[in-house]
C-alpha cells in the first residue's frame, strides 16, 4: 500500500497503533516530542492489578518498534495540523512539514500539578509528596520522610486535581483509587509496621481485579480507609505535617500527624493535546480531544483522516489505551480503503 500515516505521540497508544498499521502494510511515521518513548509509563514502578513491572512493559513495547522497522523521530514536537485536498500536513516547532494521508493523534496526558492545591502544602511542607514522587521512591528502593526516616504513619489523599471544581476538573481521573491501593500495599510490603490510611470521597474500582485488590488491602495488609476529604495541611513545630479532615461515615472531625502525606494526582490533557485539539477545533471542555461519538465513533473526529487514540481523549488505564489504539488502527484502515 502506498498510503502514508503519521502518528503523533510515541506512548503505548501511538506505538500500538503504529505496529498494527505497519502489519497491515502501511507506511507509518511516528513522532515524539520527548527524547524517549513512553514518558508517562517510565515514571512508574509496578502496575495494577498484578504488580507487573512497568520497565518490562516499556521494553516489550519498544521492542515492537524495532521488530517492525517503524520510522521514529524523537525531539519532534508537532504544533499545527492542517487539512489539504491531498491529505494532511503536520508542522513541528522547526517549521518542518510532514505530509500524510491520515493522522493519528496519541499525545496522551500530563499529571496534575499539585502545587495548584495550596491547601495541601505541596512544595511548601517537606512531608507532602505526590503519587509520582512515591513511585520514584519505590524505584530507588528508598522510602523516607523529610528526616530520612522510614515513615511510621502515612496518609493517601484521593482526588487531587480530579472531581474538583476549584481546580477546574470536574471529571474523574479513573486510575487514582486503584493506584492508591496498589501503592499502599507496596508500602506495607516494605514496611509492615507502618500505619497506612487512605482518605477517599468514594472508591471507584473500575477494572477486573481492582475490587479484589481493595479487599486484600484491608483484610491482608490492614490498610485503613477513611471516607472524607482533608480540608488542609499545616506544618507542626517539629517540621512534620498535620492534617485536618472529617470522617463522614462517623460524622466526627479528625486530626492526624502523618510522617508522609501522599497526594493522588489525576490526569490532565498534555500541552500537546491542548495545542493540537485547539488548532483543529476538536477540543472538549477540559482541553482533551473531542471525538464524534464516545460510543460509536470514539476514534474519529469531525475531520476526515484525523483520528485520536488513548488518554488524549480522557483519562484511561494502560489496558484501555492499548485497546483504543487497536480500534483506531482498524478505523484508519477502513478510511484509507
Amino acid at each position: 500500500m502506498n498510503k502514508s500515516i503519521l502518528i503523533i505521540g510515541a506512548g503505548p497508544a501511538g506505538i500500538e497503533a503504529a505496529v498494527a498499521l505497519k502489519k497491515l502494510g502501511y507506511e507509518v511515521t511516528l513522532l515524539e516530542k520527548e527524547t524517549q518513548t513512553n514518558t508517562n509509563l517510565r515514571n512508574k514502578m509496578l502496575l495494577f492489578p498484578d504488580f507487573s513491572e512497568a520497565e518490562e512493559l516499556v521494553k516489550t513495547i519498544d521492542a515492537t518498534l524495532l521488530k517492525n522497522n517503524i520510522i521514529l523521530h524523537l525531539n519532534s514536537e508537532i504544533v499545527h495540523l492542517e487539512q489539504k485536498e491531498t491529505g494532511w500536513i503536520a508542522t513541528d516547532t522547526n517549521q518542518k512539514n510532514y505530509h500524510a494521508d491520515a493522522i493519528l493523534v496519541a499525545t496522551g496526558y500530563t499529571p496534575f500539578n499539585a502545587m495548584r492545591k495550596e491547601e495541601y502544602g505541596y512544595g511548601i511542607y517537606n512531608g507532602v509528596i505526590t503519587s509520582l514522587d512515591l513511585e520514584e521512591m519505590f524505584k530507588k528502593n528508598c522510602i523516607s520522610n523529610a528526616f530520612g526516616e522510614i515513615p511510621k504513619k502515612i496518609c493517601f489523599l484521593q482526588c487531587v486535581g480530579s472531581r474538583d471544581e476549584k481546580s477546574g476538573n470536574n471529571y474523574c481521573s479513573k486510575i487514582c483509587c486503584i493506584t492508591a491501593v496498589k501503592q499502599a500495599i507496596e508500602f506495607k510490603k516494605l514496611s509492615p509496621e507502618t500505619e497506612v490510611y487512605i482518605f477517599y470521597m468514594d472508591l471507584r474500582m473500575w477494572g477486573q481485579g481492582y475490587e479484589e485488590l481493595y479487599r486484600e488491602a484491608q483484610e491482608q495488609y490492614g490498610i485503613y480507609f477513611i471516607r472524607g476529604r482533608i480540608s488542609e495541611a499545616a506544618a507542626t513545630f517539629d517540621g512534620k505535617v498535620q492534617i485536618k479532615s472529617e470522617d463522614t461515615l462517623m460524622g466526627l472531625p479528625l486530626r492526624m500527624t502523618p510522617d508522609l502525606l501522599v497526594l493522588m494526582i489525576g490526569m490532565e490533557p498534555s500541552k500537546g493535546t491542548k495545542l493540537l485539539a485547539n488548532s483543529c477545533n476538536c477540543v472538549e471542555e477540559y482541553g482533551f480531544f473531542k471525538t464524534i461519538n464516545p460510543i460509536l465513533a470514539d476514534q474519529k473526529t469531525d475531520y476526515a483522516g484525523l483520528f485520536v487514540a488513548g488518554a488524549c481523549k480522557r483519562p484511561m488505564n494502560i489496558s484501555d489505551v492499548l485497546a483504543d489504539a487497536r480500534a483506531a488502527a482498524i478505523e484508519i484502515n477502513e478510511y484509507l480503503n
